[in-house]
């Protein structure tokens, strides 16, 4: 009988919990202070790991791409650090990139809401348009 998941699934799930928590208790950078790990994916090999995260502060893409940049460039010490908390025979190597997809729902939002509204408006203004 096949497993229900494979183990690379179960070791993003775990490295997602566990970066989330060292991200938020070692790393003492400001600029990472509010800051959301919104998924993992690891190879099958376990060799290396895509680390998705977005901000809870408004920012531009400079920003964004900024404060990636500081996290890829900590991301031996997080490994480091996770390797110490998790006890896997290969830790991953972290490569850190933006998920804009909170943005992009918040835009889509923004847009149905505003469509919406036209359609809620009298037959008078529409024909004035």
């Amino acid at each position: 009988m096949p497993r229900e998941f494979k183990r690379s699934d179960r070791v993003a799930d775990a490295v997602q919990r566990e970066l989330a928590d060292l991200i938020r208790r070692e790393i003492r950078d400001p600029r990472l202070a509010m800051i959301n790990v919104t998924g993992v994916d690891v190879t099958r090999d376990l060799a290396a790991a895509k680390v998705f995260v977005n901000f809870i502060e408004d920012l531009d893409d400079k920003e964004h791409v900024e404060r990636t940049a500081v996290l890829n460039k900590a991301a031996g010490f997080i490994r480091s650090q996770l390797m110490h908390r998790m006890r896997l025979r290969v830790t991953p190597k972290l490569t850190f990139l933006y998920d804009a997809t909170g943005d992009r729902g918040r835009q889509l939002s923004a847009l149905i809401d505003y469509a919406v509204a036209q359609d809620q408006r009298p037959d008078e203004q529409k024909e004035d348009e």
